[in-house]
């Protein structure tokens, strides 16, 4: 256990996080992504697992980890087939978490679902939750975060 950090970021989960640079991906999946083979074609080459809601995974990872904002799709979630703008709760209550970690309104774009397995290969890693709801599949680009000022 650390102090300021919340304690589902388990050590290979923080070692990831560490290890990305600005612009790498990070996928927050669901129980039904297809995580473990999708994950063993990432730069990180396994599977990571945080066992809880994909909100509860956005929160904790949102605390340590900056969203890039030189980009339009640093948040991103896997859109409904043939709904492309529903918005289910699940995908309402991880935006939620990016809104208040960012301390402003900050919009996911949607992605198709076979376009958003296709980013989740490229990505850094892949962290697969216990969320059960469908469409709990996210992806956030990594940022920077700016020296300390002088």
């Amino acid at each position: 256990m650390l102090k300021g950090i919340n304690p589902l970021l388990n050590a290979d989960v923080l070692r990831a996080l560490r290890a990305m640079g600005h612009g790498d991906d990070l996928i927050i999946a669901d129980t039904n992504f297809p995580s473990d083979s999708v994950a063993r074609q990432t730069r990180l080459g396994k599977l990571l697992r945080i066992d809880a809601s994909a909100a509860e995974v956005a929160k904790a990872v949102l605390s340590v980890y900056p969203l890039d904002t030189f980009v339009d799709d640093a948040a991103a979630r896997m859109e409904i087939v043939g709904k492309p703008n529903e918005v289910p709760p699940v995908q309402q209550e991880v935006q939620r978490e990016i809104d208040a970690a960012e301390g402003k309104p900050w919009p996911m774009i949607s992605i198709e679902r076979y376009a958003f397995y296709e980013r989740a290969k490229q990505a850094y890693c892949v962290i697969q939750t216990g969320e059960r709801r469908f469409y709990g599949c996210f992806a956030f680009r990594k940022g920077v975060i700016p020296p300390d000022a002088v």
